[in-house]
Parts: structure tokens; sequence; C-alpha cells
């Protein structure tokens, strides 16, 4: 069971902070570091978080959101073997060649460390904030993907649609890691439909065995529907950090091969990450 923490970028109060984070999850043994997006926070919304049953996201409109691909730049800068990852950066309110140049670039500069994790979003202000429509946003992610997998190949760029109209470019650098790993994340609407058909990995924003057991079954019928191996899309859920190697095997045992362990909440971050390294990953 690979084990990362999440997020790395957010509540941060210096750079130094971020780096020494992932410098420490390096030397404890995690595998990789993620990020939460969102570009702005409204002071007040009224859209719903759909992970929270309160409906807010539980970040306050003053709390730091580092930009993800930054943090996670100067965390590869300052570490060797750690992955990044973001979890998840908010694809269908952004320009598609922009993201597939970024994500490409911190691969080639991370020496193929970087997983783009992806979704669609729910807070209908920020996409009003960015000049970007809020409808149809599932099937702007849909295209975008199948849009920069194309710029991603290294041939020449050609796709028309409703959304894109790229002729006769390419971009370089390309991605160091053939397929380059993108990451589907939640739980809503047809996102196992996407995964199976667009994704090598699924994030959901969960940790409950019976939970996930239920969701893996669905995109098992997705990737069956298409002839698709399941085995080929890793898994990832969150994790509290309960439960130690017992739970852990229970996650495994269903088809979960990475964890990611929460640091915002109460208690110390570090000597929370310190004593999973000693109980769990050691």
């Amino acid at each position: 069971m690979k084990i990362g923490i999440i997020p790395i970028n957010i509540g941060v109060q210096s750079a130094d902070q971020v780096v020494k984070m992932a410098q420490l999850a390096e030397s404890l043994g995690y595998e990789s570091v993620w990020t939460f997006e969102h570009v702005i926070v409204p002071v007040n919304y009224d859209s719903k978080y759909p992970y929270n049953k309160s409906g807010n996201m539980g970040a306050a409109p003053e709390t730091n959101f580092v930009d993800p691909l930054i943090a996670l730049a100067a965390v590869a800068a300052s570490t060797t073997t750690l992955r990044l990852a973001t979890g998840v950066n908010i694809l269908s309110q952004v320009n598609p060649i922009y993201m597939a140049k970024q994500a490409a670039s911190l691969d080639f500069m991370s020496g193929g460390r970087f997983m783009l994790g992806v979704g669609i979003g729910w807070l209908r202000e920020e996409f009003e904030a960015l000049g970007v429509p809020f409808e149809r946003r599932g099937a702007r992610f849909d295209d975008y993907v199948s849009g920069m997998r194309k710029i991603w190949s290294g041939d020449v760029v050609e796709h028309e649609s409703d959304f894109i109209s790229w002729q006769g470019f390419k971009s370089y650098p390309l991605p160091i890691q053939t397929p380059f790993p993108v990451v589907m994340g939640g739980v809503a609407g047809k996102i196992f439909q996407r995964t199976a058909q667009l994704g090598n990995g699924w994030f959901a924003p969960t940790g409950d065995p019976t939970e996930l057991k239920g969701h893996i079954e669905s995109l098992r019928k997705e990737c069956d529907a298409i002839g698709r191996d399941l085995s080929e899309i890793e898994i990832t859920c969150m994790w509290p950090g309960m439960g130690g190697k017992d739970f852990l095997q229970e996650l495994a045992a269903i088809g979960v091969g990475r964890v990611v362990m929460p640091m915002m909440g109460d208690g110390d971050p570090v000597e929370r990450m310190s004593q999973i390294a000693e109980q769990v990953i050691a």
C-alpha cells in the first residue's frame, strides 16, 4: 500500500513550510504529496460542497491556497523520489493548452514524478469569477482530457469540438511518463464512466471500505462495458490514519492501491506523520 499526505499547499505560512513538510515526508518513507485547489474562496456562496454535510468547504476566504503546480514545482526541486499529485485541479475552468503544458513541464522537471489529478468542479461562483460557463462542465472536462492527450502524444495536434479548435501545432517538452497519469477525482455524476474511458487513476474522497467497495464495483462495470481491465486504474482514497495495518489491508483487499492522509485538522501534522511512519510505513 502506498501512503501519501494531503494537502501540502493549504493553510501554509511560508514556502519553507511547504518544502520542509515534503522533505520530511520523503525522509519518513511516504510515497507522495498531494494538493487541493481553489483559485478563489467566495465570502458567501450558494453552491454546495458535495463532500461535507454542511455544504461548506471548511476553509475561510483568508486561507492560503498556494497554487498547486507552483507548490509542487518547489517540492520537485527539493526532493528526489517523492511523487507529486494534484488532488484535484479543476480542469473544466481552465485553458487546457496551459494545463497540458504545465503538467508536461512539471513531469519533465521532476524526472517523471507528477500525477495530474483533475475534477469537474462544484463551485459555480468560482467558474463565474473566471469567466467560464458552469453549464456543460462535464462535457468540457471530457473534451479537455482527450485534447490534452493529443498534446502529450508529441504528434501534430488536430482537435475540433464544441469547446476546442486546435490545428497544426506541437507542444514540447512531453511528459516523461508514458502514459502520463491522469487521475479522476470524485464520486458523483458520470465519474466512473469517465475514469474507465479516460483515466489512469481514480481518487475517492472517502475512506470507508463499504462505500468504496460499492464505488469500485461501479467502476468495474464501466470498465467491463468497454473491455478495459480495472487493474489498469490505480485507486487512491482518503485515510485518516486510523486502524493501522489491518485497516489498510482491508482497503487493499477491495482494490485500493494508495491512501492519502489529511494534514488539516486538530493535532500536530509532523507528529502524526512520524507516528504513521513508525507504526505503519516502517
